[in-house]
């Protein structure tokens, strides 16, 4: 081969391959976006909430088991992604002589705004107990999706059994 096809040969060479590395770049830098966009994406939908939330109760007993051998005094919620809601079951025994009617309020939350964008529900409002009857409930703590300033809170449960 001649000098000047050698040169003409790199050149073709040298051209083809900077179009590839070019091309690989790209690929790679749209890819990189995508993965960058993805993770910002995630951190966003994955912020969770760590949380606690202190029970008492009045004229009625709380527990962790239907057999009532282990009180309950505290709930820990665990971490809650914003748009999210978490179950907790609970048991409460009617400890007095007479039936009770059971409600529920929630106060002492911890920053105040939380009470709001974090709702706390249950399924035995009103619901009544017989003397030494024992039953389960539902608790159920749900975070707005729109939430915004919270990353810690706490709240405390009121449980009362009222004649």
């Amino acid at each position: 081969m001649t000098k000047r096809r050698q040169a003409i040969s790199l050149k073709k060479v040298s051209a083809v391959s900077i179009v590839a590395i070019a091309a690989l770049g790209m690929v790679l830098t749209y890819t990189t976006a995508g993965v960058i966009s993805i993770q910002q994406m995630s951190t966003t939908i994955n912020r969770h909430v760590p949380s606690s939330g202190n029970i008492a109760a009045v004229n009625v007993g709380l527990y962790v088991d239907f057999a009532c051998t282990q009180t309950l005094q505290s709930i820990n919620w665990g971490d809650i992604s914003p748009g999210g809601s978490i179950n907790r079951v609970i048991y409460l025994k009617n400890t007095g002589s007479t039936n009770i009617t059971l409600s529920m309020t929630k106060n002492n939350w911890n920053p105040p705004s939380a009470n709001g964008p974090i709702t706390l529900t249950w399924d035995k409002e009103s619901a009544e107990l017989a003397p030494g009857e024992v039953t389960q409930a539902t608790l159920i703590l749900t975070v707005a999706e729109d939430i915004i300033g919270i990353t810690t809170f706490s709240v405390t449960i009121l449980i009362v059994g009222s004649s």
